[in-house]
C-alpha cells in the first residue's frame, strides 16, 4: 500500500495520520524551515502542531480527509482586538463583577440570561465572568429587578470575532423565541396598566399586591412561574373563557391550568376569604356604628344596638354539565338555563357580610326553603353571631314563621289580599318602608 510521507520529519504516515497543508502552515513551513509545499502534501501532528501554538491571527484547524479529500474546518478563537462602545462586566473569577466580592462561591452566570441582559440594559457579560448567588433568584434564571440600576463600567468590551459571532447568534435566538413566545406574566412590565386591566382586571400595582399575597403559598412548577399561576387564575375570573383556550394563551397543558386555578382558590379560600367574607370576620358593634344606615336605623330598628341585615338570593349562570344528575337540578325553569344560587348578605350600606352557597336551582330550593335550611344547621354559626333584623322579599314569605320563632324580626312588604283592589294604608306605607330600604341597598353597591 503507497504511504505518503510528512513534508518536515519525512515519516512515513497512514491515511488516518495525514494532515494536509493548508496556506497557514504553507506560510509556517516557508519561514521556520525555507520549505515550499502545496495543498497535496502532508504534515504529522507532531510537526504541525507549533504551527498553531504560534498562530497570532485566526486560524482553520483541518481534520481529516473526508469523501475523497473534501476538508472540513472550524475556526479557533481570536484575540480580543475589535472596540465595542458598550459597558462590559469585568473578566474575573476572584470577585464578582456586580458588587466586587470576593470568593469562593461564585457562578457562571447562564448563556441565555447573559444574552437577556445585553438585549435588557447593554451590558456584555462573557462566560469568563463571576458573580454571587444572591443575585439571582432561587432557580438561577433571572437577577433581581434591581440589580442592574446603579451597575456602572466605565471600560468599553474588547471581544474577538468569534465572541461577535456568538452574540450575533444568541441574538437571533433571543428574537425568535420572544416572538413566538406565549402568554406570561413573568414580567408584566411589558404590560401597560390598561392591557393588565383588560386581562385580569387590576392594574400593575394591584397585581403585584395581590401575587405577594399568594407567591407564599403557591408553587413554582417546570411548566409556569408564580406570577404566571396567579396571572392564569386573575385571567379566567375576569373572562371566563375555557382552560383549553387558556392552555393555547399561556403555551402549557390543559391539566396544568386546571391546577394553577385550584392552587390558587385553595389559598384564597384558606389565607384570604375567611379574613374578608363570613359572619366570623366582622364584629356585630362594627356593623352597627359602621355600616348601617341612619334612615334603615330609624325606619326599622326599635333599639340603636339592633342589627338591620338585608337577605336575598341571586344567579351564576353555569354551562351544561356532562353529569345527568347535576344537570337535571342545575336547570331552573324559571330562567330557562342551568344555575346555581348564592346567598347573600348585606349591610343596608351594601357591605358584604357573608355569601352562603351555592345552592341548587331546582324548584325544591327557592329562596325561603335556602334561608330555613341555613338557620336550622346554623350555617357559620349564624344563631350565635346576632340576633338581627331581616329585610326580605315575598320569595322569604315561606321563611316568616321560622324567623319569628327565633326571634327574629323580618321585614317584608305587604300582600294585597284576595279580592281587594287596593292595599290598606297601614300595609302600604309599611311595604314603602321596606322597598325604600332595599332601594338604598343597591343604590350605595
Amino acid at each position: 500500500m503507497h504511504q505518503s510521507k510528512c513534508i518536515v520529519c519525512k515519516c512515513k504516515l497512514k491515511v488516518r495520520q495525514r494532515r494536509p497543508v493548508n496556506k497557514h502552515l504553507r506560510k509556517y513551513l516557508r519561514k521556520t524551515f525555507l520549505i515550499e509545499s502545496s495543498e497535496s502534501d502532508f504534515i504529522c501532528g507532531k510537526c504541525s502542531r507549533p504551527a498553531y501554538r504560534q498562530a497570532p491571527f485566526p486560524v482553520l484547524h483541518q481534520a481529516s480527509l473526508q469523501n475523497g479529500g473534501q476538508e472540513s474546518t472550524c475556526c479557533a478563537g481570536s484575540p480580543p482586538s475589535v472596540r465595542l462602545r458598550v459597558q462590559a462586566a469585568s473578566k474575573s473569577h476572584a470577585y464578582c463583577f456586580i458588587c466586587k466580592k470576593p470568593g469562593p462561591k461564585l457562578i457562571v452566570v447562564p448563556q441565555q440570561l447573559r444574552t437577556e441582559v445585553f438585549v435588557k440594559h447593554n451590558i456584555l457579560i462573557t462566560a469568563h465572568s463571576r458573580c454571587c448567588p444572591c443575585h439571582l433568584d432561587f432557580s438561577l434564571s433571572q437577577f433581581h429587578p434591581d440589580t442592574f440600576v446603579n451597575f456602572k463600567s466605565m471600560d468599553d468590551a474588547f471581544v474577538n470575532k468569534t465572541t461577535i459571532t456568538e452574540l450575533l447568534d444568541t441574538v437571533r435566538e433571543f428574537a425568535i423565541k420572544s416572538s413566538v413566545k406565549r402568554m406570561s406574566f413573568e414580567n408584566i412590565e411589558y404590560y401597560s396598566d390598561i392591557d393588565l386591566q383588560n386581562m385580569t382586571g387590576l392594574n400593575k400595582e394591584q397585581f403585584l399586591d395581590f401575587h405577594s399575597m399568594l407567591k407564599e403559598h403557591i408553587r413554582e412548577t417546570p411548566a409556569r412561574s408564580k406570577s404566571t399561576t396567579t396571572g392564569i387564575f386573575l385571567f379566567k375570573m375576569k373572562t371566563g373563557i375555557s382552560n383549553s383556550l387558556l392552555a393555547t394563551l399561556f403555551g402549557i397543558s390543559k391539566s396544568s391550568v386546571r391546577r394553577a386555578i385550584a392552587a390558587v382558590r385553595t389559598m384564597l379560600m384558606q389565607n384570604f376569604v375567611q379574613h374578608y367574607l363570613g359572619f366570623q370576620h366582622i364584629s356585630r358593634e362594627n356593623v352597627i356604628d359602621t355600616h348601617t344606615r341612619t334612615l334603615a336605623q330609624s325606619l326599622l330598628a326599635e333599639k340603636n344596638d339592633q342589627v338591620i341585615l338585608v337577605i336575598d338570593g341571586t344567579y351564576i349562570y353555569i354551562q351544561k354539565s356532562a353529569n345527568f344528575q347535576f344537570q337535571r337540578r342545575s336547570y331552573s325553569v324559571h330562567k330557562g338555563r342551568p344555575l346555581v344560587k348564592p346567598m347573600v348578605i348585606v349591610t343596608t350600606t351594601g357591605y358584604f357580610v357573608s355569601i352562603l352557597g351555592p345552592y341548587f336551582s331546582d324548584s325544591k330550593n327557592n329562596d325561603a326553603s335556602i334561608l330555613n335550611h341555613i338557620l336550622c344547621n346554623n350555617i357559620e354559626e349564624i344563631k350565635e353571631w346576632i340576633k338581627p333584623n331581616f329585610v326580605v322579599d315575598h320569595g322569604f314569605r315561606d321563611s316568616i314563621t321560622l324567623l319569628s320563632n327565633m326571634g327574629i324580626h323580618a321585614e317584608m312588604p305587604a300582600f294585597i289580599n284576595k279580592g281587594v283592589k287596593q292595599m290598606p294604608t297601614e300595609d302600604a306605607n309599611t311595604s314603602r318602608l321596606v322597598t325604600k330600604v332595599i332601594y338604598l341597598r343597591m343604590f350605595s353597591m
